[in-house]
């Protein structure tokens, strides 16, 4: 034991420093406090009633709280067949938020890079290039911790995959089984279907050598096992999985309902909605100089020394008072620090000024065949990020590809760059450690310097030769400046649009003089180097001081100390009165209806309220199609009456004040109606409920037909007979009805059929969807109990499945540590 100390001593040694540059950087989180991020912020709210029944130690799948009701597959399942769902769990106890995520980081990139046979302090070093890569550390800030924890896989996973390539099947392939299910458990399908097309790039191009090498059965042999940790990678995760693409069909994600009342189109998202968040062509130059596109969305302070202040200034505006308009402008169209063509960013993708030379240097020095991998991966995501701004590669992707179509934010594709930019950097100085020809290295490597030197330059001397600095949309905000300041003309509105160009150089310029610094630094440890003045150890650890302190004075940028909050476990916003009074009301399923909050985007009212609105992007389609055709003219009393909104919250657009009506003729929880309205097609049961009385009639497409006894409803209508909720689960709500005759009940619940099912007395019994949107059924004569119970198969079964890839993993991870241990040496008895 104390020889395996000895042999493994330096490892321990870096995974120490890790854990000290966790505590210096998340110094407040070990203080108990917590990242006060928006995106957590709306989770909450959105499992406001999840949380309130996991606190009486009872799962629910099905949340009412926002939109209407949904299934909570995507915003919070336990899935406690799943072991890595206790491997997170046991992370989380162990470490704060977001050190859990940085160490995954951190340790996944240092496995990866000892696995490429790196020396443990430049593997060191090259895992910080990787874990404090801007979009990392931004993700962080944002609160999106399923996105950070996938993208924290991603080093493992290329790790165990090429320890399988190199000849290590058991080993490579256990280890693959383990991360790649830890990868989907995070349940970010978008980041892992990004890391699969980087894999299915570097199978191409090893299966080329293979053929060229006449390896092919090595190779092939390799896939096997790569296929078995796949196929087990999913067992593990089968609920989670079969969940997700049960629900996913009927999400905004999924085809389209109608046909002739809607802009989406019939399957995935709009392009444009996918692409909105695009990567400007220019601003990959951000990878390499930070402030190129002018930072984040009011990330930089503009103090009293810029350009903007000091024209408030001259206009006779006091200079605490001219700071704060110089940097309240930034609300205006394209009247912030940030001038690229995203709706907002909260900071660029920043690689590292030594990671890019490194990079350059590596493209022109190393032989490896895993430069053209990294180089055609770069490519690739490159030209996807741009979306809309170069949409030729995006476009074709977007149309042809499968699954592409369903995601959005396409620049986050740059999150494989930022790991395939350090590999190929410290290829590059493998490959000077182990090389001959220190001259034909050193010719290269000042090509190197003169690129990447010559570029910042550039952009320190003539910054306006390659960029504009201005908005697509500035002209927009300076007549919107014009306006808000009541101003006969453009003039100062013009004045303060020409000085934040003057600021957005000057931003630009300090960070690529500062790019520079780093780089001729990065060229004189590698001089050194190659004219043995340094030895290996000593290179090591100064590219790891290097990289350290390039990344963190960037980084700190985004996440500061003063990002930290008190822990917000309990957090939600302060009530106003109208919350208060609605409150009291003690009906367990009502929903509430907020005017003074965007619908698809309220993550107030659900801390508080059955929400009409809400906040989730697995929202469902038809929720969707409704909101987009019966509330974007004007509001339908009528759908909000047949939602059961029995609350009404508006806003005096004059003083502001908050006020609450209630909703008398909402339909209540369940009701009986007098008629049928048959709709041939979804298009007309839109256009049925865009005015019609939802207490007499139900609007029932003709495809249930079958499931309608018309005589019996035909026999009259019992004007005494009762429907009532009379215990609700979100899960498992039940009724009671009493009627002389048979009855067509409406539930005010959202339709979904792949999981709900109906009891009668408890015998199963069909029911189908209403009013677009709702349940119901048919009532037959008498009194009755009617169940209505959420037991999706997907889950259940899948959670049976992902028990049993649970244990087979286990096992295989067993198996290979036995294996490798067997293989090891043993020492003869003297």
């Amino acid at each position: 034991m104390s020889n395996w100390f000895k042999r493994n001593g330096i490892h321990f040694a870096i995974i120490g420093i890790f854990l000290v540059i966790c505590f210096l950087y998340f110094t407040p989180a070990f203080q108990g406090k917590t990242l006060g991020q928006a995106d957590v912020t709306g989770a909450q709210s959105t499992a406001t009633e999840i949380n309130a029944y996991k606190a009486k130690d009872t799962t629910i799948l099905w949340t009412n709280q926002i939109f209407g009701g949904m299934p909570v597959f995507q915003l919070w399942a336990p899935y406690k067949a799943n072991i890595t769902t206790h491997v997170i769990h046991a992370l989380k106890v162990i470490f704060p938020n977001p050190i859990d995520t940085v160490l995954i980081f951190l340790l996944g990139a240092y496995f990866l890079f000892i696995v490429l046979k790196l020396n443990p302090w430049l593997s060191a070093a090259g895992a910080i290039a990787f874990t404090f890569s801007s979009y990392n550390i931004i993700l962080l800030v944002a609160g999106h911790a399923n996105q950070a924890y996938a993208i924290a896989f991603f080093a493992p996973i290329l790790a165990s995959i090429i320890l399988t390539l190199r000849g290590k099947y058991i080993l490579g392939g256990s280890l693959t089984a383990l991360f790649l299910a830890m990868e989907i458990r995070s349940n970010h399908i978008q980041m892992t279907y990004y890391l699969m097309l980087a894999i299915l790039i570097l199978a191409g191009i090893e299966l080329y050598h293979a053929v060229k090498a006449k390896k092919t059965s090595a190779y092939f042999k390799s896939l096997a096992y790569l296929g078995g940790a796949l196929l087990l990678a999913l067992a593990v995760n089968a609920s989670i999985l079969w969940s997700t693409y049960d629900y996913g069909k009927d999400t905004i994600r999924g085809q389209s309902n109608l046909t002739q009342h809607t802009t989406e189109p019939s399957n995935g998202l709009a392009k444009d909605y996918a692409y909105g968040w695009s990567q400007g062509v220019g601003e990959c130059l951000t990878f390499l100089v930070p402030n190129a596109y002018g930072g984040g969305s009011g990330t930089e302070i503009l103090d009293q020394n810029s350009a903007t202040v000091k024209v408030f200034l001259a206009n006779n505006v006091p200079e605490d008072k001219a700071v704060q308009l110089a940097n309240q402008i930034g609300g205006f169209p394209g009247m912030g620090t940030y001038w690229g063509n995203k709706p907002g960013t909260s900071g660029p993708y920043y690689f590292g000024a030594v990671i890019c030379f490194l990079f350059i240097f590596g493209l022109l020095i190393v032989k490896s065949r895993l430069k053209w991998w990294l180089l055609a991966t770069v490519v690739l995501t490159m030209l996807l990020s741009f979306g809309s701004n170069w949409p030729f590669v995006s476009d074709l992707f977007f149309n042809y590809f499968p699954l592409y179509n369903k995601f959005r934010v396409v620049e986050s594709i740059l999150a494989v760059a930022s790991l395939c930019f350090p590999i190929l950097a410290f290829l590059a100085i493998k490959e000077i450690i182990e090389a001959r020809d220190n001259k034909e290295i050193f010719k290269k490597l000042k090509l190197s310097l003169y690129i990447t030197g010559g570029l910042t330059l550039i952009l320190i001397a003539l910054p306006d030769l390659l960029l504009s600095f201005r908005a697509t949309d500035q002209a927009t905000g300076i007549a919107q400046l014009t306006q808000a300041f009541k101003l006969n003309d453009n003039t100062l509105a013009t004045s303060i649009s020409n000085a934040l160009v003057k600021d957005r150089i000057s931003l630009e310029r300090a960070d690529a003089i500062r790019t520079l610094i780093f780089i001729l630094i990065t060229f004189g440890i590698l001089w050194a180097f190659i004219k043995h003045k340094i030895n290996v150890t000593i290179l090591s650890v100064a590219f790891l001081a290097l990289i350290l302190a390039d990344m963190w004075q960037i980084d700190k940028r985004y996440l500061k100390d003063e990002n930290f909050t008190e822990k917000q476990d309990s957090y939600q916003p302060q009530e106003r009165v109208v919350d208060q009074f609605i409150k009291r009301d003690q009906d367990p399923d009502f929903r509430v209806f907020d005017m003074t909050v965007p619908m698809k985007s309220d993550t107030f009212n659900p801390f508080f309220h059955k929400s009409f609105g809400g906040y989730s992007a697995a929202r469902l389609k038809r929720y969707e199609e409704l909101i987009d055709n019966q509330f974007t003219k004007s509001i339908n009393h009528d759908v909000l009456d047949m939602m059961n909104v029995k609350y009404i919250i508006t806003q005096d657009p004059k003083s502001e004040n908050v006020s609450m009506q209630v909703n008398p003729t909402a339909c209540g929880h369940v009701w009986f109606v007098k008629s049928i309205k048959y709709a041939k097609n979804a298009d007309e049961e839109m256009v049925a409920i865009s005015s019609f009385a939802p207490k007499d009639v139900a609007i029932v497409d003709q495809q249930y037909s079958s499931l309608i006894d018309t005589k019996s409803v035909k026999n009259g209508v019992d004007t005494s007979a009762t429907i009532k909720l009379t215990s609700y689960n979100p899960d498992h709500m039940i009724y009671e009805s009493g009627s002389t005759t048979s009855q067509i009940a409406v539930f005010s619940e959202v339709y979904y059929n792949k999981g709900w099912k109906m009891l009668i007395d408890g015998k199963e019994t069909p029911y189908f969807r209403a009013n677009y949107l709702l349940r119901a059924a048919q009532i037959p004569v008498g009194n009755h109990k009617i169940e209505f119970i959420f037991h999706p198969v997907s889950y259940y079964a899948g959670e049976t499945i992902s028990f049993a890839g649970s244990v087979l993993l286990i096992l295989a991870l067993g198996f290979a540590g036995y294996i490798e241990n067997k293989k090891k040496p043993t020492g003869k008895k003297a």
